[in-house]
């Protein structure tokens, strides 16, 4: 069986899982958090080349600022989305008005913006809000 490196949204340790399907149960090695737990990570400068590099699962991340309207608007779809995908996908934020170098670092020349990383690598963007069904559709295309 084949194994999968994935990131707890807890502590940010790498976790090495077997591959399935779906999952009932599977706990962080180090903080023993639920590595079911979908609750996005709030990325900073000091992990996000860690959380990028280390796992196996696509790494959706939403750029985003705390004045922006359409921000806020879409912050509840991204979280709400983000329940439908434990150990398929990581979510993550990066607030840009606080972390403007990771902004620039990523070109990010509007917000909101959707990066999908895998393997470390960007495979996608999208800038500007999604509906549910649109924001699905979007990350479904790497799980």
């Amino acid at each position: 069986m084949s194994s999968l490196n994935v990131i707890c949204s807890h502590c940010q340790k790498v976790n090495k899982i077997p591959q399935k399907e779906s999952y009932t149960k599977a706990n962080c090695g180090s903080c023993k958090n639920s590595l079911l737990d979908t609750t996005p990570i709030e990325a900073s400068e000091e992990n996000i080349d860690h959380i990028l590099a280390n796992s196996d699962i696509p790494v959706i991340v939403d750029f985003w600022a705390p004045w922006c309207g359409p921000c806020k608007m879409f912050a509840p779809i991204y979280n709400q989305t983000a329940q439908k995908y434990p150990l398929k996908a990581l979510f993550v934020k990066v607030n840009t008005e606080a972390l403007p170098n990771l902004g620039a670092r990523f070109q990010i020349r509007s917000i909101p913006t959707l990066v999908v990383f895998k393997t470390g690598l960007e495979k996608k963007r999208n800038s500007g809000a999604l509906d549910p069904l649109r924001l699905t559709n979007f990350i479904n295309e790497f799980v």
